[in-house]
């Protein structure tokens, strides 16, 4: 069985799709990329105190009201390439 590989993507890449200097807004958690650009809740690459274009990863484990589970309804876009 041919495993599925993901796209990477770096940092500096993640960091142009925050909604100000492309039309995507992608967040990182946990090495996984998701597309939020559909939800209302990030618009304008804000949602609360968080920013897109980054790994929020270390905020979300211990700041979020929600579980991880939040991100099952959006695309993955691709993973995080760990530098």
């Amino acid at each position: 069985m041919k495993e599925y590989t993901r796209k990477e993507y770096t940092r500096a890449q993640l960091a142009l799709r925050n909604g100000q200097d492309k039309a995507e807004i992608w967040v990182a958690y946990r090495g996984v990329i998701y597309d939020v650009s559909a939800s209302r809740l990030w618009r304008n690459g804000k949602h609360y105190e968080h920013w897109a274009g980054q790994d929020l990863t270390e905020e979300l484990d211990h700041d979020a009201p929600h579980t991880a589970g939040v991100f099952e309804k959006f695309p993955v876009v691709g993973k995080l390439k760990q530098s």
